[in-house]
C-alpha cells in the first residue's frame, strides 16, 4: 500500500531558501507523493524559483497576498493526498521523514492517529542542527498531550506533523483571523483535539531554520494588530481543549496557557488595546477557578522597566535579544 501523500509548501518571500526545501520535499523516499506550492504574492524570485521545479509531481500556484493561513488553505483546497505533510518554504525534511511516520501509520491502521516527529533547529546548514526533545515528545492522549505541552508551553514545529485526510477534514481549515505567530499552533492544537492519538515516532525528523529576528517581520508581529491575533490564538487553543474535556486537569492547563500569553502580552501593556487584551484573560482565568497573578517578568527587566519605564525597557530588552541572536546567526554562518 502506498497512499498518496501531498507536500504542502505555502511560500512568501522566500527566494534564498526555496529551493533546498523543495529538493528536501523530493527526495522524500515515500514514493507516492505531491508536492504543490503556493506563492502568497511574493515581491522577490520565489515564483521564478518554484516554476523551475513544475512538473506532474509538483504543481505552483499564485496569488495576490493574503497571509500565510489562506496559503495554507488554498494548497489544501487543491491536494489529493490522503496524508498532509506541511512545510514551511524555510524548513527541511529528512529524506526519510514521510517514510518513517507512514510505515508506523501502517501498524497502527487509524486514520484518526496523528503523528508527529523529532525536530531540530539549524541557522544555515542541517548538518549543525540541534534536538532539544521536550516532554511532549513521545506517544499519548489529545488531553495528555495539551495539559503536558502547557506545563512549560512546549509545541511541536510544523513540518513535524503528518495528518491523514480524515484527521485534516474533522479539523478544518486554517483560521484565517490569525497572523502568522501562533497560527499553526492554534491550527495542530485543532488537528490533535479531534484525532483519537498521538504517536510519535522518533526516527522521524524535521528541520526548523531559525530566522533573524531583526526582520520587518520580527517587529511587525509586535503590533497591536499582531499581538491581538496571538491572544486569539491561545484562547482558541484554551477553546479546544475545554469542547475536548472539561475537567480540572484541563482547566488548570487551560489556565498556564492564559497566563503564558498575559506574560507574552505584559511589556506592550502601555498600549490601549493590549492592556484591555489582559484584563479579558484575567476575567477568563477567574471564571475557570484560577487566580490573578503578577506578570512573570525576568530580573533585568524589572529594572529596566523601573529605572526607564515599560516602553523604553521593552525596545531595550528587544534590541539586546537581537544583537544576541545576530551574533549567534553569524558565527554559526562562519563556522
Amino acid at each position: 500500500m502506498s497512499e498518496l501523500v501531498s507536500i504542502l509548501i505555502p511560500a512568501y518571500n522566500a527566494e534564498k531558501y526555496l529551493k533546498d526545501t523543495i529538493n528536501s520535499a523530493l527526495s522524500q523516499t515515500w514514493p507516492n507523493k505531491e508536492i504543490i506550492i503556493v506563492d502568497d504574492g511574493s515581491c522577490d524570485k520565489t515564483l521564478q524559483i518554484a516554476r523551475t521545479f513544475e512538473s506532474k509531481r509538483v504543481k505552483v500556484i499564485t496569488q495576490p497576498n493574503a497571509g500565510s493561513c489562506r496559503s495554507r488553505n488554498k494548497a489544501l483546497q487543491l491536494a489529493q493526498g490522503e496524508y498532509i505533510q506541511w512545510l514551511d518554504a524555510d524548513d527541511q525534511l529528512a529524506p526519510d521523514k514521510i517514510s518513517c511516520q507512514m510505515a508506523r501509520n501502517h501498524t497502527i491502521r487509524d486514520t484518526k492517529v496523528l503523528y508527529c516527529s523529532a525536530w531540530g533547529t539549524f541557522y544555515h546548514r542541517i548538518d549543525k542542527t540541534k534536538y532539544q526533545p521536550s516532554p511532549i515528545w513521545k506517544s499519548m492522549t489529545p488531553v495528555e498531550w495539551f495539559i503536558k505541552s502547557s506545563e512549560g508551553q512546549y509545541w511541536m514545529q510544523t513540518s513535524s506533523w503528518l495528518v491523514s485526510r480524515v484527521l485534516t477534514e474533522a479539523a478544518g481549515p486554517w483560521e484565517e483571523r490569525l497572523e502568522s505567530i501562533n497560527d499553526d499552533g492554534e491550527y495542530f492544537a485543532r488537528v490533535v483535539a479531534r484525532s483519537r492519538f498521538v504517536e510519535f515516532v522518533p526516527e522521524s525528523r524535521c528541520y526548523y531554520r531559525i530566522y533573524h529576528p531583526g526582520s520587518a517581520t520580527y517587529f511587525r508581529k509586535r503590533s497591536e494588530r499582531a499581538l491581538r491575533s496571538w491572544d486569539l490564538s491561545v484562547n482558541l487553543i484554551v477553546d479546544h481543549l475545554l469542547l475536548l474535556e472539561n475537567s480540572e486537569e484541563s482547566r488548570k492547563a487551560a489556565i498556564r496557557n492564559l497566563h503564558s500569553i498575559i506574560s507574552r502580552l505584559y511589556p506592550y501593556s502601555n498600549m490601549a488595546g493590549v492592556k484591555d487584551l489582559i484584563e479579558a484573560d484575567y476575567k477568563r482565568i477567574i471564571n475557570l477557578g484560577g487566580e490573578r497573578q503578577d506578570a512573570k517578568e525576568t530580573l533585568k527587566f524589572w529594572v529596566a522597566r523601573r529605572v526607564l519605564g515599560l516602553k523604553c525597557a521593552r525596545i531595550l530588552r528587544d534590541l539586546v535579544w537581537w544583537a544576541r541572536f545576530s551574533a549567534r546567526r553569524e558565527w554559526d554562518e562562519l563556522f
